[in-house]
């Protein structure tokens, strides 16, 4: 009986002892990865317009403001600082102008996304803008979404540029040019001078300046130089 009972005994396997099971971090559920906002920069010579941007850009949970700027200047020092994913730039400020501003920052990174926010409308301006690198083009007026809209797709690399102003860059590029020296009598017809005296500042004949005047008007399809000037002033290839 006794050898029998040590044999039972033998036979049964020692128990095994729990493993401590090593805990499984969870598997991330789709959805739950979260982007980094888009840092956007401001810049807008009205304080007004930039506190209005600041408030609309800020209730948007994917966007965040990491700096504003006052002029085209302190536009391009705050890019270099900051280097945001999209840049809102006005068209007209003081010491640097958009275009200007435009052109330093893609020198210094010709893949910055910016987006000209602007008033202007002109065949002249938009053209200006996208030749500098603008990845978007919009007006102020444009609905809160649309501009909402803007700064994702040019985020995601796409380009923005709303059907109507894409309309007038098409004119203007397939258009005549006026020639550089042609801009330089305009702006000095819209001063009021006369072409005896815009000869005068360009250190050219009377007879030349004539002939700019009437390539000016049948370039523009005008027959007056307040047509023309008002013209010029309307698609952006002056100033007044």
């Amino acid at each position: 009986m006794t050898s029998k009972k040590k044999t039972a005994a033998s036979s049964k396997k020692p128990a095994k002892r729990p493993k401590s099971a090593a805990k499984k971090p969870p598997k991330p559920k789709v959805g739950d990865t979260k982007r980094p906002p888009i840092k956007v920069l401001i810049a807008d010579d009205h304080s007004v317009v930039r506190e209005g941007l600041v408030s609309l850009i800020t209730r948007k949970a994917d966007m965040t403001v990491i700096g504003e700027a006052g002029n085209g200047r302190e536009a391009v020092d705050l890019w270099k600082q900051h280097h945001p994913d999209v840049t809102l730039l006005d068209l007209r400020m003081p010491e640097l102008d958009g275009v200007g501003a435009l052109k330093e920052i893609r020198g210094d990174d010709e893949k910055a996304r910016i987006i000209v926010l602007t008033t202007f409308d002109g065949d002249e301006d938009i053209y200006r803008a996208i030749q500098a690198g603008a990845k978007g083009y919009l007006l102020k007026d444009a609905p809160r979404e649309a501009l909402m809209d803007c700064i994702r797709r040019v985020h995601a690399g796409e380009t923005c540029v709303p059907v109507h102003l894409a309309a007038k860059l098409a004119q203007r590029v397939s258009g005549e040019t006026l020639s550089e020296r042609e801009i330089d009598v305009l702006k000095l017809m819209a001063q009021g001078k006369s072409n005896k005296e815009i000869g005068s500042a360009l250190f050219i004949s009377e007879g030349t300046v004539k002939s700019h005047v009437k390539a000016i008007f049948a370039k523009m399809n005008v027959i007056s130089r307040t047509e023309a000037v008002a013209s010029a002033t309307r698609r952006g290839l002056i100033q007044l």
